[in-house]
């Protein structure tokens, strides 16, 4: 007998920044989220994240919240959820109130993922709360309080978020580093590593994670999802050539140019010095390129090693019916 693939009926989700193409509008940029979500929904994935970011030319998804209630307003079933609120940018009060108010107009399809990470420059982050550095350091403790606040057993306090107690919210820890293993072990939560931008801790998160794991917390048993960018083609010259849009992105990042997301290009030796290429191809280590069978081989051989529990897949492609079509091609293989 065969073995069984590691991929059948795995649970596949989308993170969606909100890419602004070059040529594109932001309002274009809206209408390719909600397409993209009911694709989705339709292909069976099993949730549709919205990440944070500020003062970003390329990425229009700043308003997390307000997007997430435009998807879920959208869709019928898809679980919708942030990747993540960056909490020390918020109130916990507030947090707590919005997603209060998410899960009882979509009751049990909203999800709660909060970093702490800032999701912009140092000087953005300032002009969004100016005590964010403070509230950076008290992650854990803003936390509880939103924790507090959606309890159904949160009486006799003078401040209380009425729209959000009892709600059932499921919360997620989302990280790029070691730290976060930590915190969301401690709560036995489930834990998100943005693997598609931040590798390099990826396996030692993971196992820190796992090790110290809190099976008295929110969560009985730990759950990792893994962030990963899949660009799917018919053909792996093609996903090699959609992919230069991606490299670019990550281009971008590196040397303080952002821009809006750009085509795809022949050669990426044109554009890139070789220090350009080894720091964006680090930032790569876990992306997923090529047609079907090697894309499921590349899967197949990451889930046996990590043993993650969930794929989070985020697809930078400048045509959006192209990513449509790669999204179509990750879901025929599980």
């Amino acid at each position: 007998m065969m073995n069984e693939s590691p991929l059948n009926n795995f649970p596949l989700s989308v993170l969606d920044l909100v890419p602004i193409s070059e040529g594109a509008t932001v309002s274009e940029s809206l209408a390719n989220s909600v397409s993209l979500a009911q694709h989705a929904e339709g292909l069976g994935y099993q949730r549709f994240w919205l990440a944070e970011h500020h003062n970003m030319p390329n990425i229009a998804s700043a308003a997390t919240t307000l997007l997430m209630g435009h998807i879920a307003g959208n869709t019928q079933k898809i679980r919708v959820g942030s990747g993540g609120v960056m909490l020390p940018n918020h109130s916990p009060l507030i947090v707590a109130e919005q997603f209060g108010t998410l899960a009882h107009l979509y009751p049990n399809r909203i999800d709660m993922g909060l970093g702490r990470a800032p999701g912009t420059d140092p000087m953005t982050a300032q002009a969004i709360r100016s005590d964010r550095m403070t509230a950076a350091q008290h992650f854990p403790y803003e936390i509880e309080k939103i924790e507090k606040f959606l309890s159904d057993d949160n009486g006799g306090v003078q401040v209380r978020a009425y729209i959000a107690e009892g709600v059932s919210v499921p919360m997620y820890i989302l990280g790029s580093s070691t730290d976060s293993a930590y915190l969301a072990a401690a709560k036995g939560l489930p834990y998100v590593f943005a693997s598609h931008f931040a590798p390099a801790q990826f396996m030692d998160a993971i196992e820190i994670y796992r090790k110290n794991f809190n099976s008295s917390g929110a969560t009985k048993t730990p759950y990792v999802m893994a962030c990963v960018n899949v660009i799917a083609a018919d053909t792996n010259e093609h996903a090699q050539y959609l992919s230069t849009t991606l490299k670019q992105v990550f281009m971008s990042i590196i040397t303080g140019n952002l821009r809006k997301m750009p085509p795809p290009v022949e050669n990426m030796d044109a554009l890139w010095s070789p220090y350009h290429a080894e720091a964006a191809n680090k930032m790569l280590t876990y992306s997923f390129i090529g047609d079907k069978p090697t894309i499921k081989t590349q899967l197949e051989e990451f889930i046996a090693k990590t043993n993650i529990d969930e794929l989070m897949v985020v697809s930078h492609i400048y045509d959006h019916q192209e990513r449509l079509k790669s999204y179509q091609l990750l879901a025929e293989l599980v």
